[in-house]
């Protein structure tokens, strides 16, 4: 099984991905964490120019592409054989966010990418695809307590707001392939609300406890 968490920056998908592995692995299934771009020694380098690369410019489909990129060796060199080998994958991101970032955000023709996407990962796409939803103000509250923000939480107020507005535009024309999930509420009630959604499409019953830390 193929999942995936996206939405906007601050919407607490790094929590929720390990939290939801935490889960599968107490239901003694075998988990793979990823995150895109990231997970293979090219995906970190692309996502270090991507993130970090504050003294770059780069062009926004020269984003999209560097993106794709990386994405393309994740699914050969992760996603791709975890799934042969029947274990639950779990992505933080996925290719929505370059529809969301590059496209509603950025302004790259939605076909374009959508051909440059199915060439980066041919046939993997997600069993699930989860959308946490935020407000913009309560998103920058949140990235405002970081030590220091990235490349792409830097962009400014219009562009998160067209980003929040792409992912809910793209699940209302997709409904049957992505779920939004209000990430507002503290963590364990968005946890439960992914593992609500698990259960009613696959039957998977995560029966105990929790998380102690609702902060994290």
């Amino acid at each position: 099984m193929f999942i995936t968490l996206d939405g906007g920056d601050g919407c607490g998908k790094s929590t929720q991905q390990k939290r939801l592995g935490h889960r599968f692995q107490s239901q003694g299934y075998e988990v793979v964490l990823c995150h895109d771009p990231g997970s293979t020694a090219l995906g970190n380098e692309i996502r270090h120019i991507l993130l970090h690369g504050h003294e770059l410019r780069i062009d926004n489909k020269t984003e999209m592409f560097l993106f794709m990129a990386a994405r393309a060796q994740m699914v050969e060199e992760v996603i791709r054989p975890a799934l042969n080998e029947k274990k639950i994958v779990i992505s933080d991101r996925f290719l929505l966010s370059n529809f969301v970032y590059q496209g509603y955000a950025g302004g790259i023709p939605l076909d374009t990418l959508e051909t440059v996407g199915q060439i980066a990962v041919e046939d993997i796409m997600p069993d699930l695809a989860v959308i946490l939803d935020i407000p913009y103000e309560i998103a920058a509250q949140r990235i405002g307590n970081r030590n220091a923000s990235d490349r792409m939480e830097q962009k400014g107020e219009k562009y998160h707001r067209q980003v929040r507005n792409g992912f809910l535009q793209y699940a209302a024309i997709h409904p049957n392939r992505y779920v939004v999930i209000d990430a507002v509420p503290p963590p364990n009630n968005v946890e439960m609300a992914i593992q609500n959604v698990i259960h009613e499409r696959y039957g998977i019953d995560f029966s105990f406890p929790l998380s102690e830390n609702s902060n994290s």
